[in-house]
């Protein structure tokens, strides 16, 4: 670009040169495209956000919960495909209950009973999953919007203020989230948040990923590392007992890259219990918020490599197995084990265990936390 600078100038003059190199400029970096994604039954204007990289790859999201819709990657051959679960239409995440590509909050992942006690109180919470809460409302909410783009690649800043008292968590939460797409084909994802009176608070991204391409059969021929020589094992309802089990000789050791498929319908209570896996791995990343390697996911049909990065304590693995013929992006159907998800968080029901990594978040402070999701192919 210097040289062609230097030739331009030599030939245009400085100003007319200088015009010229910012129009090449922005031909080689397109803007975020920006068009409407509907209106909420409530009347609320939502977008989709088009975030793009010169490898090829793209990810559309929407300010309707955060939400990953689209998230296009090349395979070893350079075909791109869509790896993501997710719908055409606004209604369909309005009533849909999968959390596909969803910011999910307050609280991520289940709350035993639907309450916990912070200093001496008792707060109650919707019970969405049984006798438990699961999530929360972030999902379904629109978000404010802007696109913060820079030397690291487009990006889009999600931002929302969550009310005291919002499904039943107190303190006004003010919570960014920041996706980033970076030329190293990295979906980066910044999480922040302060309060004004104490709280609890757990924040992940619910894609469900095929790499193979949305739709296109189960991920039981998948692979998996996971970086965790432990698990929290669960009861009945899917919340843990407390207990952090070691993986060693189970069908939860993911230690080293293991098929998806391989021992998911052993004869195994916990597996029983999850009807597959839906269980927090305990990461073994021994310096808290440092960005640490995760886990990894493969697929040897296409090619495509999934290595996850996190500031978290915790990865839950989900191999879909409530997908139900669920109708899709495309009119494709997702059935049973259609795709896995890979979300980073704090513990599953940390609130009620004070023995698990604290999820209080207090006046003065500031949540941060950092997950990456990177594309390559082998």
């Amino acid at each position: 670009m210097v040289k062609l600078r230097l030739a331009i100038t030599l030939i245009l003059g400085v100003s007319m040169a200088t015009t010229f190199v910012s129009l090449l400029q922005a031909e080689a970096n397109p803007k975020m495209q920006k068009q409407s994604f509907g209106k909420t039954e409530d009347g609320q204007q939502t977008y989709l956000y088009i975030l793009t990289n010169k490898n090829g790859m793209e990810a559309a999201i929407t300010n309707y919960g955060g939400s990953v819709v689209t998230l296009k990657v090349p395979d070893r051959t350079g075909k791109v495909d869509d790896v993501v679960l997710g719908y055409d239409k606004l209604e369909d995440y309005e009533a849909g209950k999968a959390y596909f590509g969803a910011t999910v909050g307050r609280y991520a992942n289940r709350i035993a009973h639907a309450r916990f006690t912070l200093d001496g109180v008792t707060y109650t919470l919707p019970k969405n999953d049984g006798d438990n809460h699961l999530h929360g409302v972030f999902n379904k909410r629109v978000w404010n919007a802007k696109d913060v783009s820079g030397s690291d690649g487009q990006a889009l800043e999600l931002t929302y203020v969550s009310k005291d008292g919002e499904d039943g968590f107190p303190g006004n939460l003010s919570v960014k989230v920041v996706y980033t797409l970076t030329e190293q084909n990295e979906l980066k994802i910044d999480y922040s948040a302060t309060t004004d009176e104490d709280t609890v608070l757990n924040l992940t991204n619910h894609c469900y990923f095929n790499l193979s391409g949305q739709g296109n059969g189960d991920i039981l021929q998948q692979q998996i590392m996971i970086r965790a020589d432990r698990f929290t094992p669960v009861d009945a309802t899917l919340i843990p007992t407390g207990e952090l089990r070691s993986v060693k000789g189970s069908p939860f050791d993911f230690t080293t890259s293991t098929v998806i498929g391989a021992r998911i319908d052993q004869d195994d209570p916990q597996l029983k219990l999850g009807k597959g896996y839906d269980h927090n791995w305990v990461l073994n990343n021994g310096t808290a918020g440092s960005l640490y390697i995760a886990a990894q996911a493969y697929d040897p049909h296409s090619g495509r490599l999934l290595e996850v990065s996190t500031t978290e304590p915790g990865l839950q693995l989900y191999t879909g197995n409530f997908l139900d013929g669920i109708r899709g992006k495309g009119g494709k159907v997702y059935n049973r084990r259609y795709a896995f998800c890979l979300e980073t968080q704090h513990f599953p029901d940390s609130p009620n265990h004070p023995q698990f990594p604290s999820t209080v978040l207090k006046p003065g402070q500031r949540f941060q936390s950092t997950t990456v999701y990177k594309f390559s192919t082998k």
